[in-house]
């Protein structure tokens, strides 16, 4: 199943170390299978608050993501962008080929009968 991972980060005010981070994170998420799927595009909020920006990464699985986020080469490069910029960062799997919603909700009418 493929993960990702997103962040909506605050906007901040620009930075030299800001600037290399965004030039290196490409060589730290490709060895995983990992690519930019949403990056420095704009947003329209439909529902509730969302300020800042939105990154997604999309990888091959979970297994990618971990390793990506938890690689050397990633840990090495990630205080230059967290010493400036705060956010929220998640690792997410996705659904499989197929996923039927329905099922979900089944399931979830099936407890509630339970309670």
């Amino acid at each position: 199943m493929p993960a990702y991972a997103i962040a909506r980060l605050q906007d901040a005010a620009p930075h030299p170390d800001v600037a290399e981070y965004i030039e290196r994170v490409p060589a730290t998420f490709e060895p995983y299978g990992g690519r930019f799927l949403v990056h420095a595009t704009p947003h329209e909020v439909k529902e509730g608050s969302w300020p800042g920006g939105v990154v997604m990464i999309g990888f091959p699985g979970i297994e990618e993501a971990r390793a990506w986020w938890d690689s050397a080469a990633y840990r090495e490069i990630a205080p230059l962008r967290s010493r400036h910029i705060e956010g929220d960062i998640i690792l997410v799997e996705g659904v499989p080929e197929g996923y039927d919603p329905k099922v979900t909700a089944e399931a979830m009418r099936n407890g509630l009968a339970g309670a």
